[in-house]
């Protein structure tokens, strides 16, 4: 059963030119989801849509078959999603530790921030002093030690290296797959896409599925 969907779903700025044309799809726990497209298509507009932070011009987004503006949009961002933000929204005044523990799960922070690659020293400093690839990397931690069931990911490799890049796919797919948790991941990286369960094109307006060896044409 699905855990998040998309039904007849339509958005537009001005109320005029839908950016959403009627989007359908549904997402499944334990499974990797990538949405590709060109820029200004309206990857990061769904994105914000399933995470609650807007609502759709038209149709409805469902949580565990519920549309998330019945139980509560407030109640949907702090209960079932957790975010990775292109511009990581991190506390400036926290160190890194203070900022992925703030979802009160009791996962322990530490392992996790280690594996992302950030030392003892740089844990503890404020995350204003890390550079833009660190403080991402404080983000993807952040989202991963939350007990949530769905992480929505915005570009969480367009800060890092690529030996990082390979590093955060890798266990983005660990944590659908080991914890049953929901990924779904905005990018314009193939290999990280290709990392992906499904992959899914977001263009006109329209979301299609495209199998992985279409994924470059």
């Amino acid at each position: 059963m699905s855990i998040m969907e998309v039904r007849d779903v339509s958005y537009s700025y001005d109320g005029k030119k839908n950016v959403l044309n009627h989007v359908s799809a549904s997402f499944e726990e334990g499974n990797v989801y990538a949405i590709l497209g060109p820029s200004g298509c309206g990857k990061t507009t769904l994105l914000s849509l399933l995470g609650g932070l807007d609502v759709p011009t038209g149709g409805a987004v469902l949580f565990d078959g519920t549309d998330i503006q019945k139980t509560g949009l407030g109640l949907h961002r702090r209960e079932h999603v957790s975010f990775i933000f292109q511009n990581y929204n991190l506390i400036d005044y926290m160190t890194p530790l203070e900022n992925a523990a703030l979802s009160g799960s009791k996962t322990p922070v530490m392992p996790v921030l280690k594996r992302l690659g950030l030392t003892e020293s740089e844990v503890k400093r404020n995350v204003l002093k890390l550079s833009g690839g660190q403080q991402q990397r404080v983000a993807i931690a952040r989202a991963l030690v939350a007990n949530t069931r769905v992480i929505l990911a915005d570009e969480p490799t367009g800060n890092v290296d690529d030996q990082m890049s390979v590093e955060i796919a890798k266990i983005l797919k660990e944590s659908a797959k080991e914890t049953g948790k929901c990924v779904i991941i905005v990018t314009h990286s193939l290999d990280l896409a290709n990392e992906a369960d499904t992959i899914l094109v977001l263009k006109n307006g329209v979301l299609e599925p495209k199998q992985k060896t279409e994924a470059e044409e």
